[in-house]
């Protein structure tokens, strides 16, 4: 083929054989166009595309020459390219042009699956296929090129998944998988594709993973589409769901004979991937002895039977079942009474079980001897209850349950089962309480397992419940479980309840792992360390780790990674319960304040490393109980925070709500510089809001100025400048009137930033000079660092340039005198973005360039998103906008998570600028408009401004009526905020005219 457009062009089997970027643009507009004469207009709006020059239609026929001279040079005629009055076009063999081969391919093949004929159709789509060697015309700018381009990509795609759904009938799904799986890595929105890969996993027997390729697609469905996965894969969802997709098993039908096994329950749920494993093993041989362990209520028996059951035909000669009462409120069974319950399974005469143990023990491995026999060991104790009971024959198989981790045995291959999913739980509910009403309610049933904590026993429970009251809703059983003061007593039916499972697995410990249990009740997370629960516990952490460990093979609590624990939600639920008996107040109010203590001192001794200077004065704290507890979390470093932001949100309501006002507001105050940073705005005005109120009532004036300076910084941050600004005018107040000169200034400065970023630059200044003015008479020179790196950020703005650039070194300098590398990431970013404005292009990238790996490294991801925009700005003024629209993408990502939302506004007014000089108008058009919306709704007027310019930029071209009055409308803001912006403004209204 002389002609490939299925990859980079490629002309005369050559990529790179035209290489003048012109002439690239037309010979792939012709070849894209094949067959056809394609206009001129077309071809110049191809090459020049908004601003075609007036010479256009001469240098395009100049062009076209180079052209045929090129082609000729290659060994092509001349006439390839031929000339009509319209324009111009390719003429040559349909099988010279990759496309067209392509093309025909794909009609044979879609023609050979109509007739039936579907291995033909597969060669015929590899081969198509194989034209391809990467996206259509990659490499090549102009956006005409690329709209046509991505329909061929399309296409590409589309033969692609025809292809895939004629080698599934022809039973290749194994072959597909890796091609299927970076396929919807690429694609993650092809519905089609997502349902082939599904489909391909569940054919070879791995429905967990195409259950979990599924709910994948379905949270990207909601967060990117806002809309739920569509029918056809919602059908597929529930055909692997109900197994209908599995590989048939080999072996015989599962018929058990009539043996001892307790009938296997009809509403079995779940669990596919285990059971499957656990028949492989079991089938070739792997392992003769099973066990089975798991929390209470997690399931165990009812897996147990569901898989002796299934197996029974491969031990025709017995199938035994004893239930050894490890966790019941009977004694445990003895293994010689074991035995003779076993015995007489097997049909031995009750005179004949002999009375000593041994001779018990010799009976029951002759019997066993010769049979192939499944004995089901359910609710062992211990190893050494069961070990006895071991059978040696090599025909048999024992399955053992247990809520322990029998480590002791010396043979046996253990299964932990965990909760059910999300899915599962809900199929289970809908088993035990009616398909019909879980389908009609399908969100209250997902609140409901939910509030189960996706435990069987839990489900199968409230599933009862309202399988005996059919004239509840779904909802109505969800509201009492979300309003419930003991939810554990809502788990409840006849003889059975969670909370006396819970009580069983409890009553097993030893005392001291009992009290751990109880006291790790208090602590709100749902993970924790060991060296929180030794805190807890007051107790060194080997002691601690001790107790975990008992807590762990008693199922009470999890280990997920090594010295790090999580507790079942009711499993936690009913630790709590245990410390509300009135004889452990004591017991209780001194764990908690421990725990208290502890948080306290690791976020306080964090923040005043990560801090500059301030978390070091805001408060003093007495020397920590376990000094060496705290030295080991704070270790961690700031990924201490991430991995406790929800349990010391909820220490924070804790505090207030147990009277530790102190612990209150220190706590929320330690916490801020993460919460900042990180952009958890919500808990960062959560935890402010409450300790403000702690503040209050302990009648700390300055604690509730601290409280109020750290809340207006959230508020800031959400472009809620009116609310900042009359918090920290209040906090000003306190701190004044109590004579605090360094919280004053601090203060003034903080005023200032929010002043500025209001556009009232000119008071902003006022408070940057009053707060120079306090500090000058402390000689503080880390106060000094905090005011220049603010007045710099504010001057540039103001578009002073030269001033700003004069702060802006003022304030690296100090940052270096100080050591603060949070203020160096600040001011190298600063001058490099007023280097850029000035026009130094060179040391303004590689000042911007070192402050995002400062940035990085320090976790500001806000000041991250700050400099991946300006460097955007310059690719985009580069002439490199793809480059500058992916940093833009980024940079959106970092201030999101940050939770700036005027930072996403500005990262969007940018992108939008990048996707405008890529070429596509409409795309950049909606998103400055969306933009225009939120920046409105915010108040944020700088970025209403950009977007209104914006707008402008897309519409001059087809409706300059409309850009120049959105180019007046953006001169106005600019003009009230004193913006540099305004100048361009002008020009580009003046060159409208």
């Amino acid at each position: 083929m002389r002609f490939g457009i299925l990859g980079p062009l490629r002309v005369g089997g050559g990529e790179a054989t035209v290489t003048a970027g012109r002439d690239r643009v037309v010979l792939a507009m012709l070849l894209l166009r094949f067959g056809r004469v394609v206009p001129v207009e077309e071809l110049v709006d191809a090459v020049w595309e908004e601003r075609p020059p007036a010479t256009a239609r001469a240098q395009l026929h100049t062009c076209v020459s180079r052209l045929r001279q090129r082609l000729a040079g290659l060994g092509l005629p001349p006439e390839v390219i031929v000339t009509d009055p319209v324009g111009y076009g390719i003429r040559t063999a349909p099988s010279e042009v990759d496309a067209e081969v392509f093309t025909r391919g794909v009609e044979a093949a879609r023609a050979a699956v109509a007739t039936g004929r579907l291995e033909a159709a597969r060669r015929q789509f590899r081969a198509a296929l194989a034209l391809w060697r990467g996206p259509a015309l990659s490499g090549i700018p102009s956006r005409s090129v690329r709209r046509r381009s991505q329909a061929l990509d399309e296409q590409r795609l589309t033969a692609l998944e025809e292809c895939v759904d004629v080698e599934l009938r022809l039973g290749h799904a194994a072959d597909l998988l890796d091609e299927l799986t970076e396929g919807v890595d690429r694609h993650p929105l092809r519905e089609r594709l997502r349902g082939q890969l599904m489909l391909a996993l569940s054919t070879v027997g791995r429905q967990a993973d195409a259950l979990t390729v599924y709910r994948d697609g379905r949270r990207l469905y909601a967060d990117e589409l806002g809309i739920e996965p569509g029918a056809a894969l919602q059908e597929l969802h529930q055909r692997v769901l109900a197994g209908d997709l599995a590989i048939a098993e080999h072996g015989r039908p599962s018929v058990a004979p009539a043996r001892c096994l307790p009938r296997a329950i009809s509403d079995f749920t779940g669990r596919q991937e285990t059971v499957a494993r656990l028949v492989k093993e079991i089938e070739e041989g792997q392992a003769r002895v099973q066990l089975i362990d798991g929390m209470a209520g997690s399931g165990k028996t009812t897996l147990a039977v569901h898989l002796a059951t299934r197996l029974a035909d491969r031990f025709p000669d017995a199938q035994l079942f004893i239930d050894l009462h490890g966790h019941s409120e009977r004694t445990p069974l003895a293994p010689a009474a074991a035995l003779a319950t076993l015995l007489r399974q097997l049909g031995v005469p009750a005179e004949r079980v002999p009375v000593d143990l041994d001779d018990r023990l010799a009976l029951w491995r002759t019997e066993l001897a010769g049979r192939r026999a499944l004995v089901l060991l359910d609710n062992a104790a211990s190893a050494d209850q069961v070990a006895p009971l071991l059978p040696n024959g090599p025909g048999c198989l024992t399955v053992i349950t247990s809520r322990r981790r029998l480590v002791g045995l010396d043979e046996g291959r253990p299964s932990s089962l965990p909760v059910l999913d999300p899915d599962e739980a809900v199929e289970l509910l809908g088993r035990v309480a009616g398909a019909q009403r879980v389908t009609g309610e399908p969100e209250a049933a997902a609140e409901v397992v939910h509030r189960c904590g996706y435990l069987p026993l839990a489900i199968r429970l409230a599933g009862a419940r309202l399988a005996h009251r059919p004239r509840w809703r779904i909802a109505d059983l969800a509201e009492r479980l979300a309003g419930a003061r003991d939810p554990l007593a809502e788990f409840a039916a006849g003889q059975r309840s969670v909370g006396d499972a819970f009580a069983l697995s409890y009553a097993q410990v030893s005392p001291p792992a009992q009290r751990m249990f109880r006291l790790l009740g208090l602590h709100p997370g749902v993970r924790f360390d060991n060296r929180v629960a030794a805190a807890l516990a007051d107790l060194p952490l080997p002691e601690a780790q001790d107790l975990l460990d008992e807590l762990v093979d008693a199922h009470l609590a999890d280990e997920p990674e090594p010295g790090h624990y999580r507790q079942h939600d009711l499993v936690r639920e009913y630790a709590r319960t245990l410390l509300t008996d009135p004889g452990r107040a004591e017991e209780r109010t001194a764990a908690l304040e421990r725990l208290l203590d502890h948080h306290l001192h690791v976020a306080a001794t964090l923040a005043g490393e990560i801090e500059s200077g301030g978390g070091r004065w805001l408060f003093t704290l007495p020397e920590p109980r376990r000094p060496e507890l705290v030295a080991a979390s704070a270790a961690q470093g700031a990924g201490w925070f991430d991995e406790n932001r929800a349990a010391l949100t909820a220490l924070v309501r804790s505090a207030e709500a147990e009277e530790f006002p102190r612990h209150c507001w220190q706590l929320a105050r330690a916490c801020w510089r993460s919460h900042f940073n990180g952009g958890h705005l919500d808990e960062l005005i959560e935890t402010h809001t409450v300790g403000l109120r702690a503040a209050e009532r302990t009648g700390d004036e300055a604690a509730v100025a601290v409280m109020l300076n750290y809340l207006a910084s959230a508020y800031h941050r959400l472009a809620r400048f009116p609310e900042a600004i009359r918090l920290m005018e209040v906090a000003l107040d306190v701190r004044r009137r109590l004579g605090l000169d360094r919280e004053v200034r601090s203060t003034l400065w903080n005023l200032g930033v929010a002043y500025s970023a209001n556009g009232d630059h000119r008071r902003g200044m006022a408070c940057f000079d009053a707060a120079r003015a306090v500090i000058n008479d402390q000689a503080d020179l880390g106060g000094l660092v905090n005011v220049f790196n603010n007045m710099a950020f504010a001057l540039l703005n103001w578009g002073r340039y030269e001033e700003a650039l004069r702060v802006s070194r003022l304030h690296m300098m100090m940052a270096r005198q100080v050591g603060d590398l949070h203020h160096l990431a600040n001011g190298l970013g600063h001058t490099g973005t007023i280097r850029h404005r000035m026009g130094d292009l060179g040391p303004a990238r590689r000042l911007l360039r070192v402050a995002l790996y400062l940035k990085r490294r320090n976790g500001n991801r806000f000041g991250e998103g700050e400099v991946l925009n300006e460097i955007g700005v310059m690719e985009r003024e580069a002439g490199r906008p793809e480059d500058a629209a992916a940093l833009h993408r980024e940079a959106l990502v970092a201030i999101s998570e940050a939770g700036d939302r005027i930072g996403q506004c500005a990262s969007r007014n940018l992108l939008a600028r990048a996707i405008l000089d890529q070429g596509d108008v409409s795309s950049a058009l909606d998103l400055h408009r969306r933009v225009l919306q939120d920046a409105t709704r915010l108040g944020a007027r700088y970025e209403q401004a950009r977007a209104l310019d914006g707008i402008a930029r897309c519409l001059r071209a087809t409706d300059p009526a409309a850009a120049r009055s959105h180019w007046t409308r953006a001169l106005a803001l600019f003009r009230q905020m004193e913006s540099p912006d305004q100048e361009e403004v002008v020009r580009l209204l003046a060159e409208s005219d």
